[in-house]
């Protein structure tokens, strides 16, 4: 996947700038839109663009400039960032995780008022009855987006739960339900579900030396996609001949695309982190992707033969703790963490393969994040590469002044 050669380039396009800094490949970020694009076509449905896994503006527009028609709408995940990114022109939101604040729903309400379409995410009754009465309070028609739980439950009566915690409802019995209750209710109405299967989207099931687990999880996606795409469907059904007129069906992500894709009852699939490919994205059995976003530290010290100590490179996944949730040293190729220090906010220790390229004090090392745009949080902008030279610069959320959560 990485090579020395690459390495070369890459050090070579960002010499004597200064370090840290992070970087997108626009030719491998192009080529995970293409990418997106040729699995998508002639399925009869649009990508929906995840922002959470990017959170930077100009690359989100990039996709939309060279993706064309197949790219329709984002997937924010707070209030504040859908008002900005409506200030900015975009006007298809589907807002990712709920909110009942007032400051929140002032902004749903106002972005409402000026025509854009805005779907606030529901899985709780109380959340009917808090937009329902802002949209009454303001005399507007507030959409709404309800999620239903892909998780898998292998043996129903048990408490085994392969999957994200996000919404309580699975059934269609539970999202009749809610939707008769919303129905009760003035100023909103159910026009969109979604289900994200993250344990089959996010969980990667070709990583090297892990032969077992990836054929665990080889199995276990197989009989989960089975069972939630049976479940999608008669949810779909259910509400479609209860009368609710769903405007969308969204589903998947970056990792599960494909299969995604072949579910008749969606009508559009979330991708975010495929863009960027960190880490977390190299393994899978899939799709793939092509690794586009690094940051670079520099070599400050040589603490013993055959290790190196570079300056900053703390910058840990959210997410349950453990290794994987670290940055990757990519570049130069082979280089590991020492066990008992792993990567540190002020340094980070190395080990160097035995044909490692020579390094100088002040050269720097590439890594990946783990996860997609949590890199943004880190860095006020990303330097843009093609044909491996500077061609400009791209600020994140940060770089223009935003942090959303």
């Amino acid at each position: 996947m990485f090579t020395n050669a690459q390495y070369s380039a890459y050090s070579q396009a960002i010499r004597n700038k200064p370090l840290p800094l992070a970087f997108v490949d626009l030719d491998f970020f192009d080529a995970n839109i293409k990418h997106v694009q040729n699995t998508a076509q002639d399925t009869g449905k649009t990508i929906r663009v995840g922002t959470k896994s990017i959170r930077c503006e100009p690359l989100t527009r990039r996709i939309f400039e060279l993706g064309g028609p197949t790219f329709q709408g984002l997937l924010t995940y707070t209030a504040a960032e859908t008002a900005w990114l409506a200030g900015k022109g975009y006007d298809d939101f589907i807002i990712a995780y709920p909110t009942v604040q007032k400051s929140d729903l002032d902004l749903i309400v106002q972005m409402a008022r000026a025509g854009k379409k805005v779907l606030p995410m529901v899985d709780n009754r109380e959340h009917l009855k808090i937009l329902s009465e802002a949209a009454k309070n303001a005399g507007v028609e507030l959409p709404l987006c309800l999620e239903i739980d892909m998780s898998y439950r292998p043996i129903k009566s048990s408490n085994i739960h392969l999957g994200i915690r996000r919404s309580p409802l699975r059934t269609p019995e539970d999202a009749l339900n809610f939707a008769r209750e919303a129905k009760q209710m003035p100023g909103i109405s159910i026009k969109a579900i979604m289900g994200y299967e993250g344990h089959i989207a996010s969980a990667g099931d070709t990583v090297p030396g892990k032969f077992f687990k990836n054929a665990f999880l080889k199995a276990i996606k197989k009989r989960s996609i089975n069972e939630l795409n049976e479940r999608r469907q008669a949810i779909v059904k259910a509400l479609h001949d209860e009368g609710v007129e769903l405007e969308i069906v969204n589903g998947g992500g970056s990792g599960s695309l494909p299969s995604s894709l072949k579910d008749p009852s969606l009508t559009e699939v979330t991708v975010g982190s495929g863009f960027f490919s960190p880490a977390l994205f190299h393994h899978f059995a899939e799709i793939k992707y092509q690794p586009s976003a690094f940051f670079a530290i520099q070599v400050v010290r040589f603490p013993a033969p055959g290790i190196i100590t570079c300056l900053g490179g703390g910058y840990p996944a959210s997410g349950p703790a453990g290794e994987d949730k670290l940055p990757l040293p990519v570049l130069p190729v082979g280089l590991q963490y020492l066990p008992l220090e792993g990567a540190g906010e002020v340094q980070t220790p190395l080990v160097m393969p035995r044909d490692c390229p020579q390094l100088n004090l002040g050269d720097p090392v590439i890594f990946q994040h783990a996860k997609g745009g949590e890199l943004s949080e880190r860095f006020s902008e990303y330097l843009l590469l093609q044909n491996h030279e500077v061609v400009g610069n791209a600020l994140t959320y940060r770089g223009e002044g935003n942090i959303f959560l």
